[in-house]
């Protein structure tokens, strides 16, 4: 059958597109629905990928066998010793296969979700052989340094360095990086990042799902035991969430008149210590996002006091619940809040700046209630229909040789 070919014609280009399905060659760690805010992230857009139009390799360290009926090649993983759920795909082990099995697929366009070994490799591959390169920026990791170098300040400086000259090379080299947030914009373009290369396209939320129609104030005085305000604080219990301020807050509490639950929705490493530090407070352990929705809508306060997000969804999760939010005044989260008018952000290690904004929060129902409108407006301005969308315009655009508008904001 002959493939349909159609001329297209703007200002400034004149092209002939073969309307063949796009050939996209995807590479990431960890291709698993829910495992973390990266990999759903991912799935938003593949579960909204149009088989008319494109088609997918998946080359990944962990994964099914297939993914949306696209074959996924899996490469060998080892476990990383910070945090052994998380594993680092090793190409090498793979590489005669791995380079075999792309040449057969014969990509157009290379998505690569992180800068690490299997990203290094994929960008390699395609720089050498001119293939358009699109990455998203899911993870800051310069803003961890300080949480594991923490023992050893004087190292400090020099990891952050090592990691900016790192990110520099990388995405330099990407024809199109999607950022979430203008915060981690800057912090690229700090970094070295070209800003041209840079576009802000923002994270979308299921409205559907995270909605204050899910309050269940049943479950949450099952959950609880009394019918006092519910502080909850969703996240993966990690050190470079910024937990340690957390005990503090709970502390600060605790030492207080003030009367309310503590609720902790989410596991990792970090768990022993939260509950070594916050006796008192209710621990959910991981939780899907069903759930999760439920617990949301049922609080009276969202709190959130990691400074390392790259954009922070359960923010945006908790203000299309209906609950007003008290979060650390950093990190692309800080991007969702504008100080007084639908949230408050504060000192990222000052618990009293946290417990002074929760205590204002709870005493005052007009500034709660305003701010939950203004939480609600805000997020059902972002669709994932319309992110995803301009997502695979991209990828188009790209495999025709089409440069792409430097600096745009999606959303």
């Amino acid at each position: 059958m002959r493939a349909l070919r159609v001329k297209f014609e703007t200002k400034h280009y004149y092209w002939t597109y073969d309307m063949r399905r796009i050939k996209v060659a995807f590479f990431a760690e960890i291709l698993t629905a829910d495992f973390d805010g990266a990999s759903r992230t991912m799935f938003q857009l593949i579960d909204r990928i149009d088989k008319t139009r494109f088609d997918f390799l998946f080359i990944c360290g962990v994964g099914p066998d297939y993914i949306m009926g696209f074959p996924t090649f899996k490469v060998p993983v080892i476990s990383l010793p910070i945090n052994t759920n998380y594993t680092m795909a090793l190409p090498l082990l793979a590489r005669k296969r791995l380079k075999i099995r792309i040449k057969d697929f014969a990509p157009q366009v290379v998505h690569i979700a992180t800068p690490s070994l299997l990203g290094a490799f994929a960008l390699k591959y395609a720089n050498k052989r001119n293939i358009p390169v699109i990455s998203i920026y899911h993870t800051h990791f310069i803003s961890y340094i300080d949480y594991y170098f923490k023992h050893a300040p004087f190292l400090i400086g020099k990891v952050k360095q090592t990691i900016a000259g790192t990110q520099k090379a990388f995405y330099n080299h990407c024809d199109n990086l999607y950022v979430p947030a203008e915060s981690i914009r800057k912090s690229l373009n700090e970094m070295g990042v070209e800003d041209s290369r840079i576009t802000i396209w923002k994270r979308g939320i299921d409205t559907n799902l995270f909605s204050p129609k899910h309050r269940d104030t049943q479950l949450m005085e099952k959950l609880t035991g009394n019918t006092l305000p519910t502080i909850i604080f969703a996240s993966r219990l990690v050190w470079e969430k910024n937990i340690e301020t957390l005990f503090k807050i709970y502390k600060r509490v605790q030492e207080s008149d003030l009367q309310v639950n503590f609720m902790i929705a989410g596991d990792g490493i970090g768990i022993k210590a939260c509950k070594d530090k916050m006796k008192n407070a209710i621990f959910t352990g991981k939780v899907n996002h069903e759930t999760l929705a439920i617990l949301y809508a049922s609080s009276n306060l969202f709190l959130f006091t990691s400074i390392s997000e790259t954009y922070g969804n359960v923010v945006l999760e908790a203000m299309a619940s209906g609950l007003p939010c008290v979060i650390a005044d950093g990190g692309g989260s800080a991007d969702f809040i504008e100080q007084g008018v639908n949230g408050f952000k504060c000192k990222p290690t000052n618990e009293e700046d946290y417990f002074a904004r929760i205590t204002q929060l709870l005493s005052d129902g007009s500034m709660r209630d305003k701010f939950i409108d203004e939480g609600l407006s805000y997020s059902k301005k972002l669709s994932w229909e319309q992110l995803a969308q301009y997502y695979f315009n991209d990828l188009e655009r790209l495999s025709s040789g089409l440069e792409l508008t430097p600096g745009l904001s999606k959303i």
